[in-house]
């Protein structure tokens, strides 16, 4: 089964998200720099949930340009994938109109903590289909940055409880672990995207 569709299918409702996203963000109401004061915390959780994405389509795109086919088990890991990457807008939201509160701090980790491990059960679901002697599997490897990235999230979710910046300094620094580029799974086709 050809990985074109899923692809499409894919970058549309990454693209959706984004755009569900920024239209949730209030235009403040005054035109001086004190007018954004409110809207600084919701600013901020876009900008954090923006980045989270992008990484996410990222991985998503470098996963699949190493994969050759996709078959039905592949098709719902991914579906189950956007699935809790949709619901990325809505705790956005939530956490951004209250950003001191323990609650919504814990429901963005949870959402991200899903995210993160539907993304595993997609990639495992890719290298079953593929076998353990396919490049993916050999750029993929132990997946540390993975493991540790769902660890962190995991224990986001009850310091929320604790403190919620201890929360968001969590989110900032996975999002910060992501943003170096991830060299094995673009060596292979380096040549082929250009990046």
């Amino acid at each position: 089964m050809s990985k074109t569709r899923l692809e499409a299918f894919s970058d549309g409702v990454f693209a959706i998200l984004i755009t569900i996203m920024v239209l949730e963000l209030k235009i403040p109401h005054g035109d001086d720099w004190s007018a954004l004061r409110p809207v600084l915390p919701v600013l901020a959780t876009y900008v954090l949930s923006f980045a989270f994405l992008g990484i996410y389509w990222n991985n998503h795109h470098h996963m699949l340009h190493a994969a050759e086919r996709v078959n039905g088990p592949i098709l719902w890991a991914n579906h189950h994938l956007l699935f809790w990457l949709s619901l990325v807008p809505f705790v956005t939201g939530w956490m951004g109109e209250n950003h001191n509160a323990p609650v919504p701090t814990a429901a963005y980790g949870a959402v991200l903590v899903m995210s993160a491990v539907s993304f595993t059960l997609l990639q495992k679901a890719i290298l079953l289909h593929h076998g353990p002697q396919s490049r993916l599997a050999k750029a993929v490897g132990g997946n540390a940055k993975g493991k540790l990235s769902l660890a962190l999230y995991l224990s986001s979710v009850p310091l929320a409880f604790v403190n919620q910046w201890l929360s968001d300094a969590i989110f900032v620094a996975v999002a910060l672990l992501w943003l170096v580029p991830d060299r094995r799974l673009e060596a292979p086709h380096h040549h082929q995207h250009g990046g």
